[in-house]
């Protein structure tokens, strides 16, 4: 069953000691991802363009697929469970004429930093918007 997905944009971060929000926008709506602090110090790294002075684990996952002719094409935010929220990577690569579409599922810190990197989507699904408690200021 095909769901509807509704494009996501990024409000902001912010970082504690113990965790890291991470705002989303969708339809109007502001949600919050909670992740650990490391993923929201990559995702400033990724956002500021600050120059790292080794390659981290996002970077060595991208260097891998660049090597393998394979694309991120887009991120979908799929399921939310009491707090927790699930997330899919569509990745892409085109062998002998052939196109092959991967479907992966990652922690949504994890699919939202790739597609950072790779300026594709993000996307929810209406479900998982519906469920999800607002943000407020």
């Amino acid at each position: 069953m095909l769901q509807e997905i509704i494009p996501v944009s990024f409000d902001k971060i912010m970082q504690t000691r113990s965790y890291t929000v991470v705002v989303l926008n969708a339809d109007d709506k502001r949600f919050a991802i909670y992740t650990d602090p490391s993923i929201g110090r990559t995702l400033q790294l990724y956002l500021t363009g600050v120059e790292k002075p080794r390659p981290l684990t996002h970077d060595l996952i991208q260097t891998i697929l660049n090597g393998l002719n394979i694309k991120v094409t887009q991120v979908v935010i799929n399921d939310l469970q009491d707090t927790v929220y699930y997330a899919r990577i569509y990745l892409e690569q085109v062998t002998d004429g052939k196109k092959h579409i991967l479907e992966i599922d990652a922690r949504p810190s994890d699919c939202i930093t790739l597609a950072l990197m790779n300026n594709v989507p993000v996307y929810c699904t209406r479900d998982v918007l519906d469920r999800t408690v607002a943000v407020e200021d």
